[in-house]
């Protein structure tokens, strides 16, 4: 399980940097200054682009579905790995925006962390407080072998 966790660690981290780019590129596309609250740009979004953006979500999350699924070989694992490489790609997500655009100016900066079904708001400490917590408890349970 250990060479998968690291290779699904690289793949998250990627796939979190690739998606970094394109919020860059769709930011500057729409016009939207690199310190502004993701809540306020979200009342000026091209309801059309709205829609584009709910399927990049989705296909986010199908590719870590299906990751999992081609990694895994039962149920706990598709759990795990699933639970492992989107805490990852969260993660990296952030600091890849922040190193491209220094964006989020703070940990207080309130994003819209997902639009499906509806917008999830939050500060960006929220989902980064989640996704370290998930790798920890996952690389403890690894460690400690309650997980092989």
């Amino acid at each position: 399980m250990g060479i998968k966790l690291l290779l699904l660690a690289v793949f998250g981290i990627a796939m979190a940097h690739f998606e970094g780019v394109v919020v860059v590129y769709l930011r500057k596309a729409l016009g939207m200054i690199d310190s502004e609250s993701n809540k306020e740009s979200l009342k000026k979004f091209p309801k059309r682009y709205l829609y584009i953006e709910m399927t990049r979500e989705a296909a986010t999350i199908i590719m870590l579905v299906v990751i999992a699924l081609l990694t895994g070989s039962d149920i706990v694992e598709w759990i795990v790995f699933f639970l492992w490489t989107f805490a990852l790609w969260d993660l990296f997500y952030y600091l890849s925006l922040y190193i491209l655009i220094k964006w989020p100016p703070k940990l207080t900066t309130i994003d819209v962390l997902f639009l499906i079904p509806v917008p999830w708001i939050a500060p960006v400490w929220f989902p980064i407080a989640i996704s370290s917590f998930t790798i920890l408890v996952i690389l403890s349970l690894y460690l400690f072998k309650a997980i092989v």
